[in-house]
């Protein structure tokens, strides 16, 4: 089953997220081929509550975000940027730190062009596979806009400031190869072989500890202040007693620890 045939189609037409879930791997899906997977104001407004509900699912253990067709995401809608008050900015911050908050792995699927706010809802996600054909851009500069605070900072974390000043002061185009260089994607697949590689990865991520992965990505993320509630967490958990028994014994092991979207939380078996 392919990415976005998890993602079944919405009755509704036009502009819109779709989405999926299978065997613990949650797929998003961007949808608005008519305008290369331009994100609409009520896309983004809709984003962070689509994340928040499959945050809930104890059922999603990771999550897959790409687009429809050919195309990841060209960016916002432009003639949603007259907006004087900039709504669609602050709606687009706010779907960026949604995704960025989900209290599980995250993984973009990048086929295409990937620009403006497609790069900002990729650089939100904790790994980017690509296909050799994507195009990243941050395009900001091309339209007179403030690129926000927060996704500059995500972007420097990302590829360093030398490069992030240089998508952003530019707003030109890169390719796969290059983003894989400057840390912008973590691997770079041949066309036909994006959907099949990202599918295993992410059933490898829901195969994985949540109390290992929650942990990592608060401080990966700069958390300092969370070391002994992590180190209690391990010690109520039973997942590290499960991991251990799983290797010695050459079995799978079976890890009942899950996070949930008010904070991680351990679970019986």
């Amino acid at each position: 089953m392919g990415l976005r045939e998890q993602a079944p189609c919405a009755t509704a037409a036009g502009p819109r997220l779709e989405h999926g879930v299978a065997d613990g791997v949650a797929t998003v899906v961007i949808s608005n081929p008519a305008k290369r997977n331009a994100m609409t104001a009520d896309m983004w407004e809709a984003l962070p509550g689509l994340v928040e509900s499959l945050a809930a699912d104890p059922a999603v253990r990771v999550l897959v975000l790409t687009g429809a067709g050919d195309t990841f995401c060209a960016g916002a809608d432009i003639s949603s940027l007259r907006d004087p008050a900039g709504r669609p900015q602050e709606l687009a911050v706010r779907a960026e730190e949604a995704l960025a908050a989900f209290p599980r792995p995250t993984l973009a699927a990048v086929r295409g062009y990937c620009v403006g706010g497609g790069s900002q809802l990729a650089a939100a996600c904790d790994l980017r596979f690509a296909d050799q054909g994507a195009s990243f851009g941050v395009t900001p500069a091309k339209l007179g806009i403030v690129y926000p605070s927060s996704s500059t900072r995500r972007l420097v974390a990302l590829v360093g400031p030398a490069t992030a000043k240089y998508l952003l002061f530019s707003g030109e185009l890169i390719g796969a190869e290059r983003a894989l260089r400057t840390g912008l994607v973590d691997e770079v697949l041949p066309p036909d072989g994006l959907e099949e590689r990202v599918r295993a990865f992410a059933r490898v991520l829901a195969s994985r500890s949540q109390l290992t992965q929650g942990a990592a990505k608060e401080f990966a993320a700069g958390r300092t202040d969370r070391d002994a509630y992590w180190s209690a967490q391990a010690r109520g958990s039973g997942d590290t007693a499960e991991g251990v028994a799983a290797f010695l014994e050459r079995h799978a092991p079976r890890f009942t620890y899950t996070t949930g979207p008010a904070g991680p939380s351990p679970t019986s078996g």
